[in-house]
C-alpha cells in the first residue's frame, strides 16, 4: 500500500471515530433532555431534544456512507439535508398546538439540560471541527448541526431567563420559530455543498454538467 493510500485509511478512521463517538455522546443526551422537557412543558427544550436524535441518524449514516464514491456520497448529503429540517417540523407543530395558549416552562429545569446541551454539542463540535474539511456535505452537515446546536442551547438559557421575568409562554415559542429558522440555513447550506459533490461527480464521469 503506497503511503498516500496510508494517509487516505488513516484520515478515513479517523473521522468514522469521530462521527461515532459524537453520534453516542448525542443518543445518549437525548433520553437526558427528553424526559426533562417534558416534565418542564417547554417546546424549545423538547425539539432540541429531538434534534439529538437527528444528530445521532447523521452522524451514523457519516459512519455507514463514508467510503462510498463521490456521486452516492452526494446523495446521501442531499438525504443529510431533509433530515435536519426534522426538528424544524417538530418544533412547528408543537408551536402550532400551544399558540392560542402559551404554557410558560419550568425555568431551573431548562436551565439544567441546557447547560448539559451546551457541552455535549461543544464537544461534538470540536471533534467533528476537525475532520468538517474531508468529509464533504456528510461531515459538513454533522459539523453544522453540533455548531448551531450550542447556539440554540443559548438562546433556551436566554428564554428561560425572559420567562423567569415575565412568566410568559411566549418566548418558548418565539424560539422555537428561530429553531426553525436555523434548520432552514443549515439544510440550505448542506444542500449546497452536495450539489456541488453531484456535478464534481459528473465531471469526473466525463458526463456533461447540467
Amino acid at each position: 500500500m503506497t503511503p498516500a493510500a496510508d494517509d487516505g485509511a488513516d484520515l478515513r478512521r479517523r473521522i468514522r471515530r469521530a462521527v461515532l463517538t459524537v453520534a453516542l455522546l448525542n443518543l445518549a443526551y437525548f433520553f437526558v433532555e427528553f424526559v426533562v422537557a417534558l416534565q418542564a412543558r417547554s417546546v424549545s427544550l423538547l425539539a432540541d431534544s429531538v434534534d439529538f436524535l437527528e444528530d445521532t441518524s447523521i452522524n451514523l449514516l457519516i459512519f455507514i456512507a463514508l467510503g462510498w464514491a463521490l456521486a452516492r456520497r452526494a446523495l446521501m448529503g442531499k438525504v443529510m439535508a431533509v433530515l435536519i429540517l426534522a426538528p424544524a417540523g417538530f418544533a412547528t407543530w408543537e408551536a402550532v398546538q400551544r399558540f392560542l395558549a402559551p404554557e410558560a416552562p419550568e425555568v431551573l429545569p431548562v436551565v439544567l439540560a441546557s447547560i448539559g446541551a451546551i457541552v455535549v454539542n461543544g464537544l461534538s463540535a470540536v471533534l467533528l471541527a476537525r475532520v468538517r474539511h474531508h468529509g464533504g456535505s456528510l461531515s459538513r452537515a454533522a459539523f453544522l448541526s453540533a455548531r448551531n446546536d450550542v447556539l440554540v442551547n443559548v438562546a433556551i438559557i436566554a428564554m428561560a431567563a425572559i420567562t423567569a421575568w415575565t412568566s410568559s409562554g411566549w418566548p418558548d415559542l418565539i424560539l422555537g420559530c428561530l429553531i426553525i429558522l436555523l434548520a432552514l440555513h443549515s439544510a440550505w447550506e448542506v444542500w449546497e455543498v452536495s450539489e456541488e459533490e453531484r456535478l464534481a461527480a459528473k465531471v469526473l464521469a466525463g458526463e456533461a454538467v447540467d
